[in-house]
């Protein structure tokens, strides 16, 4: 019997990803930075916040600013939804899906909890709203996928141990694991910090490396999906692809396989 093993697209067995909330000016020189190293990452906006001050993106920049990138909710007002009326949740969450909506032209399926709060009650509602991730606070310091993605930690904060953990990421090369290293944070937080170098070397270090897939959090999602609905014969020699993309495995530590959508493939 064969043994198969996942990979991501392109036969790579590492990914990175990065998350980023508020939607603060700063995200202007954080893209061009995540953009000049091939960096993928997923920000996650207060639509009802957008008008507040002039410390925050604006509307009509949203679209350009995050072409290539993933935006997502972060409810409208940034409520502690924990302590809030799910009604109330439900529709911080909905409204803000529209707003971004109407702003980016796809759906916004993710959701950063805003100041980390959830409840086991707002987990089990939000597939409801068309939410198929939600990523809380904290640091893992692991490189290991998420087992429930409506309460995904990611590896670390970027004051946390961050090139630290890009060097360990970096090492990684037994191709019989998949590795995910997950970075967030808060743009305006380079100014505080005077942290700019951090995440420029950081940029620096990890970009443009040929054994990782650059992801948003949603193209993680996906790709998980898509490969959880791959069809296998029971002794792994024929594997049906009901996807509309490719998805990618080694069989028997060989070279990887790209397995076309709506086709079936001899392993």
């Amino acid at each position: 019997m064969n043994r198969v093993y996942y990979c991501f697209p392109g036969g790579k067995h590492k990914a990175l990803t990065l998350s980023y909330d508020d939607g603060r000016i700063q995200d202007r020189k954080l893209v061009e930075i995540f953009n000049r190293y091939g960096l993928r990452a997923t920000f996650n906006l207060n639509s009802g916040l957008f008008d507040r001050d002039d410390r925050r993106i604006q509307p009509e920049e949203v679209r350009t600013l995050y072409e290539g990138h993933e935006v997502a909710c972060h409810t409208v007002t940034h409520p502690t939804i924990a302590r809030c009326p799910l009604p109330e949740v439900a529709e911080e969450v909905l409204a803000d899906r529209r707003a971004l909506e109407a702003l980016v032209g796809y759906p916004v399926r993710g959701l950063a909890y805003p100041n980390g709060s959830l409840s086991e009650e707002i987990t089990r509602l939000l597939p409801g709203l068309g939410i198929e991730y939600g990523r809380v606070v904290g640091s893992s310091d692991s490189f290991a996928l998420p087992e429930n993605l409506m309460s995904w930690q990611a590896t670390c904060h970027h004051n946390h141990n961050l090139l630290a953990l890009g060097e360990q990421f970096n090492a990684l090369f037994k191709q019989q694991y998949l590795y995910l290293m997950y970075v967030w944070g808060h743009s305006y937080e380079f100014d505080m910090e005077g942290g700019w170098q951090l995440i420029e070397e950081f940029a620096k270090l990890t970009g443009g490396r040929e054994d990782v897939w650059y992801c948003t959090n949603i193209e993680y999602v996906d790709w998980k999906n898509a490969m959880e609905r791959l069809k296998f014969s029971a002794d792994n020699r024929f594997v049906y692809n009901p996807n509309a993309v490719s998805c990618w495995i080694r069989v028997n530590d060989g070279e990887p396989i790209e397995l076309p959508g709506g086709q079936t493939t001899a392993l």
